[in-house]
Formats: C-alpha cells, structure tokens, sequence
C-alpha cells in the first residue's frame, strides 16, 4: 500500500515545453522497471509547468527512485530544460482511493 510519494514540479524554459513533455513521455519505460515505484504519473499543468507524481510503500522504494535513472536523465537535462531547478517535496500520503480490480 501506498504510503509515501513525491511531488516534482518543473519549470520549463521558455521554447523548451514541447522537449520537456517528450522527456516525461520517455521516461515512462524507466519507471515501468522501479521495482519500488507503486505508481508514477506524468503531467502537465499549464503551458511551461510540468511535474512527476510517484508513490511508495516504503521509504526504500522512495530512496531508489529519487537515485535512479529518471532522476539522473532529469538532473543531466535540467539547465537545457528547466527555468528553475525542480522543485521536490516528500508526501505523506493521509488517504487514497485505489483502483477497483
């Protein structure tokens, strides 16, 4: 069960929206293979404003993500990318609805 996640938000620099939601759309493969990573979303939330929302059941699954190869593909690209560094915050999840199976 989820009960951790993280919240990215990115910036992108101006002219470079179209390269940075490709960038998200390709890292979808890398999440896929988080062993740790619960679930993991991409989006956009206005027309330079993009962010990565993921959730974990421990802090071990947490701790992998934020070293793995989507975070080390972001941090290589962030200054052609980004406006502003990315902002990240740890999220306590309080309480969820989940997928009916």
């Amino acid at each position: 069960m989820e009960k951790i996640g993280l919240l990215a938000l990115l910036e992108a620099r101006p002219g470079k929206e179209d390269a940075v939601k490709e960038f998200l759309e390709s890292a979808e493969p890398l999440a896929l293979r988080e062993e740790g990573t619960i679930s993991w979303y991409a989006f956009r939330a206005g027309p330079s404003t993009f962010g990565i929302f993921d959730t974990f059941a421990d802090e071990d699954g947490r701790s992998a993500h934020l070293n793995g190869d989507i975070a080390k593909a972001l941090l290589a690209r962030a200054e052609e990318l980004l406006a502003t560094p990315p902002q990240i915050q740890m999220i306590e999840i309080l309480a969820m609805k989940a997928p009916k199976k």
